[in-house]
Parts: C-alpha cells; structure tokens; sequence
C-alpha cells in the first residue's frame, strides 16, 4: 500500500456514477452504479483495513440502498461543507480507536467545484488524491492521479487498485 491510509472518501454523482440524473415527475428515478467499484469497496478494501466512506451534497434513497448492498457505514447525504465532515469523521474514529486520525491517512475520489477542498486539504496534508478522467479541468489539476476511466465506470476500482499497489 502507498501510505497509512485509513480512509477512502468518495464523492457520487460523476465519481461513483457517470453524473446523469435521471429524474421523473416524482423525483430520482435511477442511478448506475459499475460493479467493479462496488467490489473494489466491498471485497478489496476490507482486506487492507481501508474504511469506505461517502459524502455527498445530493441525497437519494437509491444511494442509501446501493450503501447497504456494500456495507458501506458511513455515508453522508446533503453535504457541501465536504471537509468539515472529514473533520468530524476523523475525530470520532480517533475516540474510538484512541489513535490520532488525519487527512493524511485519508484517500479522495471527486469530480467537481466541491470536492476541491477537501482534495486540497487531504493532498496538502500528504494523503492521496485522484478523480475520474472525465472530471472538471480544476480538479484534474490538483489530484495525484487521474483515473484512465470515467465517472460510473470503473474510475473508484482503478484508484483503489493504485492506492494498494
């Protein structure tokens, strides 16, 4: 593994999927979701004690259900401020665990204007960051990897895949 990392912190729409929201007159109809991600979360970072987590600023209830299907525990809906989240999420676990938790035991996956802080605090404090190829110039030009593979397509494996080489 690259470093001590504990945390690996996802944003969804354009990261987890292809960021199209497919909307009816009663809100969200669907979302797709690779499976390769989903046994990268669920099968490979259990094995290398990496806790899967995702914040982001939408909420849906199919989330909530594709969460449950990976064991995913910590998932926070109708969040912007995305780096005092991590804040709150590395102080908790550091009670726990009686251990001190930083960004730089975080790894960020994002593809938008809001995953830019966060990016930038986990980078600056020498944890790793990366987004889907098809991620937003800004953010291209701040992460430590660009995934070869776009939002909702695999991009999550294949930062999973580096992180544990």
């Amino acid at each position: 593994m690259k470093q001590d990392i504990q945390f690996l912190v996802m944003d969804v729409d354009g990261t987890l999927t292809d960021g199209k929201i497919y909307m009816g007159e009663n809100g969200e109809l669907m979302k797709a979701f690779d499976i390769k991600d989903g046994c990268g979360i669920k099968d490979i970072l259990p094995k290398h004690g990496i806790i899967p987590v995702i914040i982001t600023a939408r909420k849906s209830k199919i989330l909530e259900n594709r969460c449950n299907e990976l064991n995913i525990q910590e998932l926070y809906q109708g969040v912007r401020d995305k780096t005092k989240q991590i804040k709150k999420i590395l102080k908790q676990y550091s009670e726990v665990d009686n251990k001190k938790y930083r960004f730089c035991n975080c790894a960020y996956i994002g593809d938008d204007i809001l995953d830019l802080l966060p990016i930038m605090a986990i980078k600056d404090a020498g944890g790793l960051t990366a987004c889907p190829s098809d991620a937003v110039d800004e953010v291209k030009a701040t992460v430590d990897f660009i995934c070869k593979k776009s939002g909702g397509n695999g991009a999550v494996r294949e930062f999973i895949e580096w992180i544990i080489s």
